[in-house]
């Protein structure tokens, strides 16, 4: 009966060691069917949906990702040496800026052709995937009966003091939109910011709410009445989540702009990020962002049902394109000046 007990011990040590061997093997493969995507949150922009489809059609997961632009960038800088991401979305000035950083990898997704020359990085170190025009996003009920803002300049008025809020421009890409859009209808240029400042010095009166992340569910709440957001945000609360919620592009104008896409440099799951930028750019990735109310870079048709719910294209003809390369080199000056100027 010892005898017998003496083969148990390494037959158990063999077991045991077939057994980790065989978790080991489980968790690479686990790990070997996942992209880290930095900024892909799921109340922004329907990324919900996105990742669930990129899952169902490629077999690879995609956690949720709250950070903003800026954030995403400072990260990849700062893993540098030791990359956790695979893909990151940004706004485009960030797109350019990674390049520059040294943190992304070229790689040209299928239906590369299909992207305009203007919206990709020559050697596809970013590329856009949608784009979305920047206005203000309204909670109506949460005004309490005060008038829907139609221009920047209402924005400034008393009546709103406590019911605006914006993104961190000194982190997030939208909030540095917005005060690109403000800056241009105030007659300012990417070599002068000075309207830009002078108007977010007159709105700190109003008592502004500015988080750093995407804060629709704080509209949708009510907590923050009016957001300076895109159309498609504010349309995908009054459509889909079914809130009294107005899109208004202001008078004095404002501008659209892409978000765009990059491969990380030295990705840890190299094969599944690239797998996850081409189901963004297909066919059927493209329709998720059109059915979300962004406008995907690869056509500028978006489903019929879809449009007629946008505002009238004469509302839409205020909102201007710019020059992309100039908004990112005035960017970090931009952030610097801001943090003295207005905070």
């Amino acid at each position: 009966m010892q005898a017998t007990r003496s083969w148990h011990k390494p037959l158990r040590r063999i077991a045991s060691a077939l057994g980790a061997a065989a978790v080991c093997a489980f968790s690479q493969g686990a790990a070997a069917q996942t992209a880290i995507c930095y900024n892909c949150p799921p109340e922004w922009a329907d990324w919900a949906s996105q990742i669930r489809a990129i899952k169902e059609k490629t077999g690879v997961t995609v956690p949720h990702d709250n950070k903003n632009s800026g954030q995403s960038l400072a990260q990849l800088v700062a893993e540098k040496g030791s990359p956790v991401a695979d893909v990151v979305y940004y706004g485009v000035t960030f797109g350019i800026q990674a390049k520059k950083d040294g943190v992304t990898a070229p790689y040209k997704p299928a239906h590369w052709n299909d992207i305009p020359d203007g919206l990709k990085d020559p050697q596809g170190n970013w590329f856009a995937i949608h784009s979305g025009t920047l206005g203000f996003m309204v909670n109506v009920d949460a005004l309490r009966g005060k008038p829907v803002p139609q221009s920047w300049a209402d924005l400034l008025k008393p009546e709103y003091k406590g019911l605006i809020g914006y993104l961190d421009p000194a982190s997030a890409f939208v909030g540095y939109v917005g005060a690109v859009a403000v800056n241009q209808a105030m007659g300012g240029s990417m070599d002068n910011f000075g309207p830009a400042f002078k108007y977010f010095r007159d709105l700190q009166k109003n008592q502004p709410i500015v988080p750093k992340q995407t804060a629709y569910a704080r509209v949708l709440s009510g907590e923050i009445p009016i957001l300076l957001d895109y159309d498609f945000n504010a349309y995908r609360a009054r459509y889909k989540d079914k809130s009294n919620v107005a899109f208004v592009i202001p008078k004095e104008g404002t501008v659209v702009v892409p978000y765009v896409m990059s491969l990380v440099n030295k990705a840890p799951h190299d094969a599944q990020g690239k797998k996850v930028l081409d189901f963004v750019l297909s066919d059927e990735g493209q329709a998720l962002w059109a059915n979300a109310y962004l406008r995907p870079v690869r056509s500028a048709a978006i489903p019929k049902e879809v449009q007629a719910r946008f505002l009238p294209a004469a509302d839409y003809a205020r909102a201007k394109p710019v020059d992309f390369g100039k908004m990112a080199d005035a960017q970090k000056g931009f952030s610097e000046q801001y943090l003295k100027e207005v905070r």
